[in-house]
Formats: C-alpha cells, sequence, structure tokens
C-alpha cells in the first residue's frame, strides 16, 4: 500500500518546519535513508530520509510552505505497486500555509544543499513626512547679522543646514524659505565651505527608505525561547577578574610542544575549567523541572556558536573527563559542523551549563541570558592588560573579566559564588587541569 511521508519533528521544541529543498522529483527510485527533502527548523536546516524504498509517487509539499509536524509531505509507492490516481494521503495535521503577503524566509544555508530557497526582497516602507512646522513671525535681524525668516531658521534646522552660508534672495539679501529649498535639493554653493579653513562642506541627502525582513525559523525561537527565559526565569548575575597570564604562558608551551597536531585555544580551557568546577559543586549541574529539580548525571557543556541567522549551541559531552586535545579538536569539528548547517539533533540538544565567548570581539564584560532547562551561562569578556597589585606591589596583568548568570530556583547566590570561584581558580592555576 501507498506510503505515506509525513513532516517528521526534527528538534524536541519544533512545531513547524519551513519546506526549503527537494531533492527528488516525482518517479524518482529511493531507497531508505535517501535524502528526499530539506526542512528549515527552529534550529538548522535538516536533512530528511526516506523511512522506506519505494518510487517517489505524489509531491504535497511545497517549497517556501510552513508544514505542521505529522502533515503529509510526499506519497512513496512501493515497487511494481500501483497507486489508485485519486489516492488521498491521511491528513494527521494541517499544514500552514503562506499568508498571502508573506514571503518565504531564506533558509539557513547547508553545503549540501543543491538548491536554498532564495531570501525575500527588501519591501520599501516609504518614511513618514515631517509636518510642516509651524511658525509664529518674528522681525529680522540687523547689525550684520544673519537675516532670515522664521520659516527659513526652522527649515534650516529641520534639514541641518548651516543658515550663515546660504545666499539670501529677500530683501537686503534676507534668507526665505525658497533660497533654504534651492539649497537641499541643489547642495550649498561651489564657493561656501561647512568646515572653515579646513574646507569641509555636507550636502544633506534624502533620508534612505527602510526595509522588512521576514523572521526565519531560528530567529523566531531565539526570540521566544530568550523572552520567555528573562521574563520567567529568576536570573542574579555574578562576576570576577581572572588573570590569565598563567594559562597564556601554559597554552603556549602546550602549543609548541604539540608540533602541530593540535592548537588549543583560551575557549578550549574555558571549557575545561566550567566542567571541573560542575564536578567540584554537582549540585550546580541541575536544571528546574516545575515542581522538582533534576540533577544531572553527566558533565556536558553547551558552548555558543555564531551561524548565518542566530545562534546554536553545540555539546561537549562528559567534558570533565576529556583531556584537553580531545575536547579541543571535538570543539572545532562541532563549531565547523555548526555553521554548515550538518549539525544532528543529538549534538546540540542537552547540556547543563552554556559558554557564551565575545571575547574575540573585544567585548570587556556582559551578562547572557540563561538558556533553560539549563540553570547557568557563563559570559566571557576579553583579555586586556591592567595594572594589579601583587604583594604590595604593582605589576601589569592580562585580566579577563567573566559573568555568570544563575538561575535562582536551582542554585542559591552562595553556590552560585562557589561555582565561579571553582572556575577562577582553575583559570589562574592552569596546571591543575592537566593533572
Amino acid at each position: 500500500m501507498p506510503i505515506d511521508v509525513l513532516m517528521p519533528k526534527l528538534s524536541p521544541t519544533m512545531t513547524e518546519g519551513r519546506l526549503a529543498n527537494w531533492t527528488v522529483n516525482v518517479g524518482d527510485e529511493v531507497s531508505m535513508g535517501d535524502i528526499i527533502a530539506e526542512v528549515e527548523t527552529d534550529k538548522a536546516t535538516m536533512e530528511v530520509e526516506a523511512t522506506e524504498d519505494g518510487k517517489i509517487h505524489q509531491i504535497l509539499g511545497e517549497v517556501g510552505n510552513m508544514i505542521t509536524v505529522g502533515a503529509p509531505i510526499a506519497v512513496l509507492a512501493e515497487d511494481g505497486e500501483d497507486v489508485p490516481a485519486d489516492y488521498k494521503p491521511e491528513v494527521k495535521a494541517e499544514p500552514v500555509e503562506q499568508k498571502a503577503e508573506e514571503t518565504p524566509a531564506a533558509a539557513p544555508t547547508s553545503v549540501e544543499a543543491p538548491a536554498a530557497v532564495s531570501a525575500p526582497a527588501p519591501v520599501a516602507v516609504q518614511p513618514v513626512a515631517a509636518p510642516a512646522p509651524v511658525i509664529a513671525p518674528t522681525a529680522p535681524t540687523a547689525n550684520g547679522k544673519v537675516t532670515a525668516s522664521p520659516l527659513a531658521k526652522r527649515l534650516a534646522d529641520w534639514y541641518n543646514l548651516p543658515l550663515e552660508q546660504i545666499p539670501g534672495s529677500g530683501p537686503n539679501g534676507r534668507i526665505v524659505k525658497k533660497d533654504v529649498m534651492d539649497v537641499k535639493e541643489n547642495g550649498l554653493p561651489q564657493t561656501a565651505s561647512a568646515g572653515g579653513s579646513f574646507g569641509l562642506s555636507y550636502t544633506p541627502t534624502a533620508p534612505k527608505a527602510q526595509t522588512k525582513e521576514e523572521l526565519s525559523m531560528m530567529r523566531r525561537t531565539i526570540a521566544q525561547r530568550l523572552t520567555e527565559s528573562k521574563q520567567s526565569v529568576p536570573h542574579f548575575y555574578l562576576t570576577a577578574d581572572v588573570r590569565m597570564d598563567k594559562l597564556l604562558e601554559m597554552r603556549q608551551e602546550i602549543n609548541a610542544a604539540a608540533n602541530g597536531a593540535y592548537k588549543l585555544t583560551v575557549n578550549d580551557f574555558i571549557i575545561k575549567a566550567c566542567a571541573l568546577a560542575l564536578r567540584d559543586n554537582p549540585h550546580a549541574n541541575a536544571s528546574f523541572q516545575g515542581d522538582h529539580l533534576l540533577h544531572l548525571g553527566d558533565i556536558d557543556m553547551a558552548v555558543a556558536v555564531a551561524i548565518d541567522g542566530g545562534l546554536i549551541t553545540p555539546i561537549l559531552r562528559q567534558a570533565d573527563q576529556k583531556p584537553l586535545p580531545v575536547l579541543s579538536t571535538e570543539m572545532k569539528q562541532l563549531a565547523v559542523k555548526a555553521k554548515e548547517g550538518k549539525l544532528q539533533p543529538h549534538e546540540y540538544q542537552g547540556g547543563g551549563f552554556s559558554i557564551s565567548n565575545l571575547g574575540m570581539y573585544g567585548v570587556k564584560e556582559f551578562k547572557a541570558i540563561v538558556n533553560p532547562p539549563q540553570a547557568c551561562i557563563l559570559a566571557v569578556g576579553a583579555s586586556e592588560e591592567k595594572v594589579v597589585v601583587d604583594n604590595g606591589d604593582m605589576k601589569v596583568a592580562s585580566v579577563m573579566t567573566v559573568s555568570l548568570s544563575v538561575d535562582h530556583r536551582v542554585i542559591d547566590g552562595a553556590l552560585g559564588a562557589e561555582v565561579l570561584a571553582s572556575i577562577k581558580d582553575y583559570l589562574q592555576n592552569p596546571i591543575k587541569m592537566v593533572l
């Protein structure tokens, strides 16, 4: 009998997906496990596999449409089966059709995707014209000063034009509305200079049109989840400065000894330090579950990676048990897969603790938003040289600011402080991470 191909649930939070691309056509023979379509979910662009052998009899889902999980997207005929022309698949969920005025947003790119849904053309939104200013009549100034009508003064101020450089055509050189509008349209006279002796000039241009960009599935989910987190999770924040000199020196020595086999980053040390801090404070490795706390067994670290259209957090499993070179290699592989849109659900679902590092962008300090059901996220800033006091002497040291955002339903202030102190201790004494 015919086999209905349904929109799969490709992530725990997925309720619908945007069909990004078909990789097969009606009449194509497929085998179980073959890629037949690509779907943009709330996490990434995922591949849909054939669950049986057969021939593509019907393609129901249109590229660009939002389709509810469980709705039919295709019909597969078994080998040699003659499917009736009037066969209709069982509808378990209704597709969510595009509104007439909407244009499908572009799916996050995937290296293996033979075609991508084109991004919507920007829709120009014309700026609303400012109301004409209401001017009370006043007398012109004299004694060699610039004379202008009240309306001309207001218009010059409105369009940010230097009134003293506008030639006046009114009585006694008085500047009137027409003079201001001429300069607005044609610019200041060649002999005029808005920059004095530097010869700088400014000619205002017409306001640029605004544009509208439709939200991708990923951006919608990020907006929804982080809004819910900020509104419903009672955050508190802990900040510490970390001396990084020993770690930077050790990193350089380890990388030199590796002779190209691997190259550790500062982020690798931060991941390891956080994992070990959770091992030292197991009660912090937990999540809030409504009527109970779930204490996690393994220590799995989620690390934020920026990708086109948003961010995703690949998971490093059992991070406390893995040596730094293993963590480093695994993190690099996951980051590449994330940027290429190839992460599988098990590679980004779960985790008990997140790390968001913006230090490479020169950000000194920031506070991150907890990503439920996780209870903590560490925000990492850039290392910079500072003058510090060491045993009464002042010296220059590399200092990095880190901030721990905590879900107060799971972790109280004292426990949060112990976790942050433990992270700081490992980073300032990195030999503990390799023993």
